[in-house]
């Protein structure tokens, strides 16, 4: 008889650090508390967000197996072992939601491709969020994740995104390094249309929170935020 397998649970994490919890369910928090196999992608900022939650098994006696953009996939491969062997597991993101401009993805496809279940837990999402405090299409909508790192390729994207947007009436999400954003908020109002609206969320859900949403001309004449080393996600919509 085939032992059962172990159960690969998507867990994720606060946006930032917050004094309180008010993100994240309890019924989340209760399933991580009861794991001793968690796939992160860094042990040490993980260990801390354990002892945020508190009550968990102790990190001494926890597996953790590192999972990040340089993890082969012959190793990821073997982060699968325990779940085989019928032990449930965590995939713990950095911040958000596991496997959304987080890694990840690759574990739970191979978790599916082995006939492992995998259970999505509650908690928040940057994306998400951001969409729908922005007043935009929320029926259609691409995240794109980063734009170019060079200024001119990176007017050139946000042009061709405000063209599709303007095409299909669809709302665009995409995001920056957090020491570029000020650099990335000047590029777009540049080169956007005054008539485009765009959204600027950052420090979602932590005690800084920034949410803005107007056309391109108003920002134009608004005081400008200095989100500068601050999470944020940019969204336009050109119709």
């Amino acid at each position: 008889m085939s032992r059962k397998k172990g159960t690969l649970y998507l867990i994720p994490t606060t946006l930032g650090k917050t004094p309180e919890n008010n993100t994240i369910p309890e019924y989340t928090l209760e399933v991580l508390r009861s794991l001793d196999v968690l796939i992160v992608e860094n042990i040490q900022t993980a260990v801390k967000f354990l002892q945020w939650v508190g009550n968990t098994i102790p990190d001494y006696k926890i597996r953790f197996y590192e999972l990040n953009k340089k993890t082969p996939g012959q190793e990821v491969f073997s982060f699968l072992k325990p779940l085989k062997q019928g032990d449930n597991a965590g995939l713990l993101s950095e911040a958000g939601a596991p496997a959304v401009a987080d890694p990840g993805a690759v574990l739970i496809r191979m978790a599916h491709q082995n006939d492992i279940p995998v259970v999505p837990l509650v908690g928040p999402s940057s994306i998400l969020l951001a969409l729908m405090s922005a007043g935009f299409n929320g029926q259609s909508f691409t995240f794109h994740g980063y734009l170019p790192i060079d200024s001119n390729a990176r007017k050139r994207a946000v042009s061709e995104l405000e063209l599709e947007s303007r095409k299909l009436d669809r709302t665009q999400i995409f995001m920056e390094a957090p020491h570029r954003n000020n650099e990335m908020l000047k590029d777009i109002l540049r080169t956007c249309s005054d008539d485009v609206r765009l959204s600027v969320a950052a420090d979602l859900t932590l005690p800084g929170e920034y949410i803005r949403s107007m056309t391109i001309a108003e920002w134009k004449k608004t005081r400008k935020p200095d989100l500068h080393k601050r999470p944020c996600l940019f969204l336009i919509y050109a119709k």
